[in-house]
């Protein structure tokens, strides 16, 4: 048996809105590195119903100047998969 482990979307977003945060990025200012028409992608992220594409994720770390790892939180469930 083995323990899976999760991304837990929502606290990563929590922390994607922290650290965007304390790098004094307004929403906008995000929406506009990244080129977007509109915030709903940030909005989503921020909210944990979504989760930044793997390439979006490289700019945002690059952007907050953190690792992709610092990024990600990662959990492992209580029940063991196999």
């Amino acid at each position: 048996m083995m323990t899976v482990p999760y991304i837990n979307t929502v606290a990563t977003g929590e922390n994607i809105n922290r650290m965007r945060i304390e790098a004094g990025f307004s929403v906008k200012e995000m929406q506009e590195v990244f080129g977007f028409a509109t915030p709903q992608a940030i909005y989503k992220w921020i909210h944990g119903t979504a989760m930044p594409s793997i390439d979006n994720l490289v700019i945002l770390a690059a952007v907050l100047g953190v690792t992709m790892d610092e990024i990600i939180i990662v959990d492992t469930p209580a029940r063991r998969c196999g």
